[in-house]
């Protein structure tokens, strides 16, 4: 427990002390005047002489101590923490399968996801072909994420262990690579409130081994949402004059998500899409607010002078 006003907590001392002296004092007056009076068996007193005044001396510590605005940490519930939006802006990207596409789909459905979260949670936006670039660095301000999103373009291959990579040294703020052969991985720290949603069909073409920059990810304690953007028949799209198919990866996106502890989400349209990131688990963390206990002593306060007037009255026929 804390105090606002610690001072307070003095004067409560002296004043109360000054209290219970002053009582004590003036009950040896009074029963040094009865025995002088020869009313010696009246002097003594017992229970209900005593405890009335000693229900109203107590209630001048507690009211004395709730002025000092007395406070205690409590853990509060909540969803918080930071969620990393990772876009695949790969050319596969622009097919067709999902109406308008694939990467429109996912910046509606990640926009709507975004203007969701409650201000507890800190969004960033990073983008990966490939490579990966973060374009808006993890912040409250939801509407800064929204823009980032819908400035998202497509362009050239796919590298999810890069935007898993440049994802995790945005969340730890440091760089983070792979191991060499045989190495140590790099201890990151434990990042339990931090979140990674990757949105992509999952065709991979190359850069550092996804499993692998996985498994940093769940050592660290960062889980990873993946949201496959396509569908299994797949479309076609013009890369230099020629025609590739392409078809939605279910298979990586979903390994990826285990290795880490988080899940797949389907999606076969823009709106599906989005009913399926409104499932997306985010951490239920407790954070340590201020709980003012004020209250409760000015209510202790008050119930103790009520009590002690009550019983003066009651037994004695006055207050005082």
């Amino acid at each position: 427990m804390t105090f606002l006003y610690p001072l307070v907590l003095v004067a409560a001392v002296v004043l109360t002390g000054a209290a219970i002296y002053g009582y004590v004092t003036l009950q040896r007056r009074r029963s040094a005047a009865l025995s002088a009076a020869g009313f010696g068996t009246l002097a003594g007193g017992g229970v209900r002489r005593h405890l009335p005044y000693a229900l109203l001396l107590a209630a001048l510590p507690v009211m004395l101590i709730g002025l000092a605005r007395p406070q205690a940490e409590v853990s509060v519930p909540r969803v918080s923490g930071t969620v990393l939006l990772a876009f695949d802006i790969s050319n596969s990207m622009t097919a067709e399968d999902v109406s308008p596409s694939r990467i429109s789909a996912a910046q509606t459905a990640a926009a709507g996801f975004v203007e969701e979260q409650p201000d507890t949670v800190d969004v960033g936006v990073l983008v990966f072909g490939d490579q990966a670039l973060l374009t808006q660095a993890p912040t409250a301000d939801h509407a800064a994420a929204v823009a980032a999103i819908e400035r998202v373009k497509a362009s050239g291959g796919t590298s999810l262990g890069q935007a898993i990579l440049v994802g995790l040294g945005t969340i730890t703020g440091k760089p983070v690579a792979l191991p060499e052969e045989g190495g140590a991985a790099p201890d990151l720290g434990y990042w339990p409130s931090a979140t990674i949603v990757v949105f992509s069909d999952g065709e991979e073409t190359g850069g550092p081994d996804v499993e692998a920059a996985a498994e940093l990810a769940a050592a660290a304690g960062v889980r990873i949402q993946t949201v496959g953007v396509g569908t299994a028949q797949g479309g076609t799209v013009e890369v230099d004059g020629f025609q590739l198919g392409t078809a939605l990866d279910e298979s990586l996106l979903t390994a990826i998500a285990q290795v880490t502890g988080g899940t797949y989400h389907e999606a076969g349209d823009a709106s599906t899409l989005a009913d399926t990131t409104k499932s997306i688990d985010l951490r239920l963390t407790t954070e340590k607010e201020p709980l003012e206990l004020t209250a409760p002593f000015a209510a202790a306060a008050l119930l103790l002078l009520t009590l002690g007037g009550f019983l003066s009255t009651r037994w004695h026929g006055r207050i005082v």
